[in-house]
């Protein structure tokens, strides 16, 4: 990968590099600093990262469970039907079964109770009829162990039930609850910086005048960031000064694990963010450009160990760019090693993008009885509420240039 293209030079379209080479680059040429391990009560650890492996220390579940409503039985009860058995009690949930069951018996249980010693399967409800005098039909065969979760179906000792660097959705404190875990080891979640640069920007509670917006970037991003894992720092806003803006970086730098600022990264006269992100030392700029639409002018650095990420200042542009190519180094920055899988949903019109690019495209989701469409959205990166819009993105490959209607597509969840 060439260095940092000057701004004067422009972006030479041929030699910038795709999204995946720049993350690699970079993931190569920095190391993130280990993340410091704190301990959370079980009910606050969802969205943080596992900072070390679940692992099951007993058999789940650890004794026979039935799967349904029904009878416990002796599957050689059965050889023929219908059989009449005689009830013999019955399993409540949450007890241990009464009794052991004998050859003839039946005993009533509850979807998930206990199989009493001597049964080996469950007959379900609807396959049999209650005789009277204390005896119940039984109407369909059942094999041995047919309807039962067997000790350690679920969970055996020492199964990795999570990885380390997982992040922690709600579903899954459950099945830490299962593990006993009360408490829980998680990264201490890094400190970013957002900063946003530009003379056109003025405060939420001014009113823009003519070629004025309001400083909206820092929120959209800060809240991504959040979502990602980060604990966000608002740093001030910074006009178009390469000095005021290479001094806001260091005190910035100072204070956090890595800044990510928005505007002025591209070669215009007035893009001063190249020109202060180089002047905090080496490494300096990594990548400057991308051979992606939208966000070509993005920027990734390292000052020391510190990463600094310069994102484009158009809205749709710096989110984009944040979820679709900068994930893997917020993920490499909070400790997390996994994805959320994509979405499989059928395109609903064609996404023309350009041959030799990496093309993301909004879209939003419908339902059509048992399809997922995605509709593409009209791509404008100056737009502030498209993404508000949007259900997620897709992306089109270099190498295919355009997306068809009626296609497969994986449609990335916006957070």
């Amino acid at each position: 990968m060439s260095d940092a293209l000057l701004p004067e030079r422009g972006f030479d379209a041929g030699s910038l590099p795709t999204p995946e080479a720049a993350v690699a680059y970079v993931l190569a040429s920095w190391l993130p600093a280990a993340r410091p391990v704190e301990e959370v009560a079980l009910a606050d650890a969802a969205d943080r990262v596992l900072a070390r492996e679940a692992r099951a220390s007993a058999l789940v579940p650890p004794v026979p469970r039935s799967m349904m409503d029904g009878y416990a039985v002796h599957a050689a009860d059965l050889e023929a039907t219908p059989r009449r058995l005689r009830m013999a009690g019955e399993v409540r949930m949450g007890a241990a079964p009464p009794h052991a069951l004998k050859l003839g018996e039946a005993m009533r249980i509850p979807t998930g109770g206990v199989l009493p010693d001597g049964s080996d399967a469950v007959v379900p409800q609807e396959d049999t009829r209650v005789a009277g005098d204390g005896m119940v039909d039984v109407l369909e065969r059942v094999a041995a162990g047919e309807f039962v979760t067997q000790p350690g179906e679920d969970l055996a000792p020492g199964d990795v039930v999570l990885a380390q660097g997982h992040r922690l959705r709600g579903v899954e404190m459950g099945v830490l609850a299962t593990l006993g875990w009360e408490r829980v080891p998680v990264f201490a979640r890094p400190l970013v910086g957002v900063l946003s640069t530009g003379d056109e920007l003025v405060a939420l509670t001014n009113e823009p005048q003519a070629g004025q917006v309001r400083d909206s970037n820092r929120y959209a991003i800060g809240a991504v960031l959040e979502r990602l894992g980060a604990r966000v720092v608002q740093l001030p806003h910074v006009g178009d000064d390469a000095q005021v803006l290479e001094h806001a970086l260091r005190e910035g730098l100072a204070r956090c694990d890595a800044v990510v600022l928005t505007g002025g990264s591209s070669v215009g006269e007035r893009d001063v963010t190249p020109r202060a992100v180089e002047a905090l030392g080496a490494p300096g700029i990594l990548v400057h450009g991308l051979k992606v639409k939208p966000g070509k002018p993005t920027i990734f650095a390292v000052a020391g160990a510190k990463l600094i990420v310069g994102l484009p200042g158009n809205p749709t542009s710096a989110v984009t760019i944040l979820l679709a190519v900068a994930r893997p180094l917020i993920d490499a920055l909070v400790g997390a090693n996994a994805v959320p899988p994509p979405l499989s949903a059928r395109l609903a019109a064609d996404v023309r993008g350009r041959s030799g690019w990496t093309w993301y495209v909004p879209v939003t989701l419908s339902r059509d009885g048992v399809v997922t469409r995605a509709h593409p959205l009209r791509l404008r990166s100056s737009h502030v509420a498209l993404l508000a819009r949007a259900d997620g993105y897709v992306r089109v490959a270099p190498e295919r240039g355009m997306l068809d209607a009626g296609e497969q597509v994986d449609v990335y969840p916006l957070p």
